[in-house]
């Protein structure tokens, strides 16, 4: 129901009730302003973007605890989505007071550190776009909850992260025989592990004895190392879609065979890495080892996800396709893949020189044969 009415006073005043019954009403000057008034929220109405004015009156903060508690989140999801929600400059604004200015504040802050806090840290072009992202999930939510009726960080620039190609370190085969030279025979399996079988870290360290099909030469991988509070060990189920089975190198069967053999006790729930109090060994164990074999190796500014970036260039080049090396890798979608690892396969033009020159080499082979028949 509603109406637009000419007051004693001379102004007019449009008004309407909501689904629930309530009454909004707003005055004007002139019955057209008040018409179109009326108009437009007839319209939101009609096609389901209407949000009742009242709504929105609960801070940023308020909502997301309300909202968080509905969701179904692994731990490490919550831990990112409260440092997101955290960080947000605007945190204690109500709802329908965020506009994009003050989004773009915060991305600034994010980006040049806080001006009003000593030795404020600048965050990554790649942390601030995840930050973001996981804000804006809360505030896409408001707008499904009718709490707001559009989203304020829609738009909104972000800081141009490198492109893959520039951003990523590929190590050398010559870096990485150095690396397994200088690692002893422990880490040196670890180092393998990860340069030609594609593991991550945390999925390395939490790889049991049980997990290698030594006579099928496979690798399960099912469960991550992560580092809880206090330096506690926490395992967990690796990266959404990262389970999966990875077809090991001979040699590499072998190096896993020996360093078994070497254990004591390995029976099929045996870490095949020891940590510290009979757990698998977290990130800050083996970014001591990693560090220790570098500089023995005398190499610098390789990290060892850089390991993960040689295999799959090693598919790669290999004429492996994408949705061989994204299972390889366990990404969730062959998109994560194409993102990361786009600039490593051939392009149109390799492709082409690649079969003209097969076809210049089989023709010039012919007429070699031609000169020799005719020679004798």
């Amino acid at each position: 129901m509603s109406s637009v009415k000419k007051r004693p006073n001379g102004k007019w005043r449009a008004r309407y009730r909501d689904d629930a019954g309530k009454e909004h009403a707003r005055h004007f000057e002139r019955k057209i302003d008040a018409q179109k008034w009326l108009d437009q929220v007839t319209a939101s109405v009609v096609t389901g973007q209407y949000v009742d004015p009242t709504a929105g009156r609960v801070t940023f903060t308020d909502y997301f605890e309300q909202w968080a508690a509905r969701q179904v989140w692994v731990d490490g999801t919550e831990k990112a989505m409260r440092l997101a929600a955290r960080s947000a400059t605007f945190a204690d604004l109500e709802l329908r007071k965020i506009r994009p200015t003050h989004v773009e504040q915060w991305v600034k802050v994010m980006k040049d550190g806080d001006p009003r806090r000593e030795n404020s840290r600048k965050l990554a072009p790649g942390t601030i776009h995840t930050r973001v992202n996981n804000v804006r999930a809360v505030l896409r939510a408001a707008v499904r909850d009718k709490m707001i009726a559009s989203d304020p960080s829609e738009d909104v620039t972000l800081p141009r992260r490198r492109k893959a190609e520039a951003a990523m370190q590929l190590p050398t085969t010559k870096q990485v025989g150095a690396l397994l030279a200088a690692a002893d025979d422990t880490f040196g399996v670890f180092v393998a592990l990860c340069a030609f079988a594609g593991l991550r870290l945390g999925e390395a360290a939490a790889v049991r004895v049980g997990d290698v099909d030594f006579l099928r030469k496979r690798l399960t991988i099912s469960r991550q190392v992560q580092r809880a509070t206090k330096g506690q060990v926490e395992i967990r189920a690796p990266k959404y879609g990262s389970e999966r089975t990875v077809f090991l190198a001979p040699e590499l069967v072998t190096a896993l065979s020996a360093h078994v053999g070497r254990l004591d006790g390995a029976g099929p729930d045996r870490w095949l890495f020891n940590g510290e109090n009979g757990n698998p060994p977290h990130q800050n164990t083996v970014g001591y080892w990693w560090r220790k074999t570098l500089r023995d190796a005398g190499q610098t500014g390789i990290r060892l996800h850089d390991l993960r970036h040689h295999f799959a260039s090693g598919l790669i080049a290999a004429g492996c396709d994408v949705v061989t090396v994204q299972r390889a890798l366990g990404h969730a979608s062959a998109t994560t893949t194409l993102n990361t690892y786009s600039h490593l396969w051939p392009s149109a033009e390799d492709r082409t020189r690649q079969a003209a020159a097969g076809l210049m080499a089989g023709a010039l082979k012919a007429a070699d044969q031609v000169r020799t028949a005719v020679g004798e």
